[in-house]
């Protein structure tokens, strides 16, 4: 039996359609989007979640510091493309005050999520997520979703799905050059 030779093509097509919907439905999400007007400018939902290591990690803990808060999941495989840039975001902006704090809505074990945080070679704290938190930052229903947060805590910006390394630099410059202590030090 012969294969015929439109089988790939007719998959790439397929593939390329289901990626495009996909986008469109996270960015037509985005703007229509009712938590996002609820939750922009106001205070992060605070939570505390455990980390990989066995302590607790609060959030309001963060305060005076800028935050991108990332829900994520080992299966996801725009989480993997992302997982880098926030490697080398975490070592360019930690100094002058960021965080990066990634929020695992996954059913993997602990130790699986730590195989695969070790494997990415992610250097911030990875967090063993709980539905009730996604649902305080309005469900958590596209993966990943970031949320930024100025160094009052106050949530700025909220990105669905995977998007540029310049969107998240623009977006930590902006979290940074806000809040109270950015006050304070001028």
């Amino acid at each position: 039996m012969r294969k015929n030779p439109l089988i790939p093509f007719f998959i790439a097509a397929i593939v390329a359609v289901m990626l495009f919907a996909g986008i469109r439905i996270a960015h037509n999400n985005r703007a229509n989007d009712p938590a996002k007007g609820q939750l922009m400018g106001n205070l992060a939902p605070d939570f505390e979640l455990p980390t990989l290591d066995g302590k607790n990690l609060k959030l309001s803990d963060l305060r005076g510091k800028a935050v991108l808060l990332n829900f994520w999941a080992t299966y996801c495989g725009p989480c993997k493309v992302e997982m880098p840039w926030f490697v080398e975001l975490q070592n360019e902006f930690g100094p002058q005050g960021f965080q990066i704090v990634g929020v695992a809505m996954d059913d993997a074990s602990n130790e699986d999520i730590a195989k695969f945080a070790k494997q990415m070679g992610v250097n911030y704290p990875i967090l063993i997520g709980k539905e009730s938190v996604g649902q305080s930052y309005g469900g958590v229903s596209v993966l990943p979703t970031t949320f930024f947060l100025d160094r009052d805590g106050r949530l700025i910006a909220r990105e669905f799905g995977l998007r540029s390394r310049s969107d998240f630099v623009d977006d930590i410059k902006r979290a940074l050059s806000q809040g109270h202590a950015v006050k304070a030090q001028k």
